[in-house]
């Protein structure tokens, strides 16, 4: 049931067009408020444009290519002979794949543009800053205009963090923003980080076919990650041919006549033909007024935010990449969606970091949700684990699945689900029934008791239940 207002027509001014922007205006306008969004790029923002959506992808065909080169295991033949043997011939058009994620880029901004001029926010096009508490002066291409508003939501986003000795040039040294402008296949990529983004285009491009080294300064790959997904994850990541450098940091990149050269700070050097830069993101929270309308930040120069998006200046929330929260669009938002509901009277819950599901996007895909089992054994909580391999699904077996895992975590006593994580393929769609139970609080034996469809990957996710079940 929404909350009535007590004021007519509230004017709420958005400063950022990502999730956290968009997804606010949309629910703004629905509420009755007089909506304007700014935004320099375009409506989606680096989400959209120049990360999530042109990144999966790309990612997307490098899947399909690594599933079709399994396909001779599955009894599938090609028509191509190779010493007598038949065996698939693919070769990635790189060209075409980023021409296609590009266009789509484009066609979803389009889509979100659509649907907020049908909502009536006003979209103006140019880069803001606030004045005080209530205005934000925006430059455009026709000059400068000055908004007023009764609450203000920054959603500024955040932007590749560099290396003082490996500066993009956009052909050879590359931000993941400007990957996309190749037209070749890397001949041998090097990526410098092994977080999430770094892993996820070390797979996609594995996948498409280039040479890759991966450059990690830990001793595991998606450092913060269940450490379990991330072993199986450089296992499947050694059997397809990449090479990871655990425990080495990149000191330098130079251009050579034909390629790259990295200086790692052992003093050796690894050559190749590119390099992918995925050392993190700085927030664009620089030069935006913050001081003068009364909003802090932390040391890592992200906006401080409460539970439900607020900033340190009365009226003024922020949402997204630029609060540190969680870099993750689903988060973004959420921010925005709870600070609108919050300013303006609807009912509205906190954000919990344990509800949050997210997905690495590698190949295999690894999700996870709520309470790890690193939370568990650090005493942090109280709970009880189980993993199964899927390679005892006989669904997994059928599509020759070899990768992967369920993992269930349960509060010890009560059997509550509070966390869980799924490796293997479509990750992303079978953390679900998980994330359902953390949220909903349901019981292992809720899980367990729920019927799943055989064969099937989530009849993994039940079997795990059941053995979690505890004997009254």
């Amino acid at each position: 049931m929404t909350t009535q207002l007590d004021f007519s027509s509230p004017r709420i001014a958005i400063l950022g067009g990502g999730p956290g922007g968009y997804e606010a205006a949309m629910v703004a306008a629905s509420l009755g408020a007089k909506v304007t969004i700014i935004e320099r790029a375009g409506l989606g923002g680096s989400a959209v444009l120049t990360d999530v959506v042109p990144s999966k992808t790309l990612i997307a065909t490098a899947d399909l290519m690594t599933r079709v080169g399994a396909a001779g295991e599955l009894g599938v033949k090609f028509d191509h002979v190779n010493g007598g043997a038949f065996t698939p011939v693919m070769q990635a058009d790189l060209k075409h794949i980023n021409r296609r994620l590009l266009s789509l880029a484009r066609e979803q901004s389009s889509d979100i543009k659509a649907g907020l001029e049908h909502l009536g926010v006003e979209i103006i096009m140019g880069s803001g800053k606030l004045v005080d508490g209530n205005t934000i002066e925006v430059l455009t291409s026709e000059g400068v205009r000055r908004v007023e508003a009764d609450a203000i939501l920054l959603a500024v986003g955040a932007h590749p963090r560099e290396l003082p000795t490996a500066r993009p040039d956009g052909e050879r040294i590359l931000n993941w923003a400007q990957i996309y402008n190749l037209e070749e296949l890397p001949e041998e990529l090097i990526v410098i980080g092994s977080g999430v983004t770094g892993a996820e285009f070390a797979s996609a491009y594995n996948g498409l076919g280039s040479k890759v080294t991966l450059i990690s300064s830990r001793d595991q790959v998606l450092p913060g990650s269940d450490t379990d997904a991330a072993a199986s994850l450089e296992v499947v990541f050694k059997r397809r041919g990449v090479n990871v450098l655990s425990r080495s940091r990149a000191e330098a990149v130079d251009r050579t006549e034909n390629g790259v050269v990295v200086t790692l700070s052992d003093g050796s050097k690894v050559t190749g033909s590119h390099c992918l830069v995925c050392v993190g993101s700085i927030p664009n929270t620089a030069g935006i007024g913050l001081e003068e309308a009364g909003v802090a930040l932390t040391e890592s120069g992200h906006i401080k935010v409460d539970g439900v998006s607020r900033t340190t200046s009365s009226n003024i929330y922020a949402a997204g990449d630029c609060t540190g929260v969680l870099a993750l669009a689903s988060v973004a938002a959420m921010q925005g969606r709870i600070a609108i509901a919050h300013f303006l009277g609807d009912s509205v819950k906190p954000l919990k970091l344990t509800h949050v599901a997210s997905n690495i996007f590698t190949s295999p895909e690894i999700a996870s949700v709520g309470v790890s089992e690193a939370d568990v054994e650090s005493g942090k909580y109280q709970g009880d684990v189980v993993k199964l391999s899927l390679k005892s699904n006989a669904r997994a077996k059928m599509r020759y699945t070899t990768d992967g895992f369920v993992k269930i975590i349960a509060r010890k006593g009560s059997g509550t689900v509070i966390g869980g994580v799924v490796m293997g393929s479509n990750a992303s769609e079978l953390i679900f029934p998980i994330a359902v139970a953390v949220t909903q609080k349901l019981h292992v034996d809720d899980v367990a008791s729920t019927f799943t469809v055989y064969p099937s990957l989530t009849g993994s996710i039940s079997e795990a239940a059941r053995r979690l079940h505890v004997h009254l």
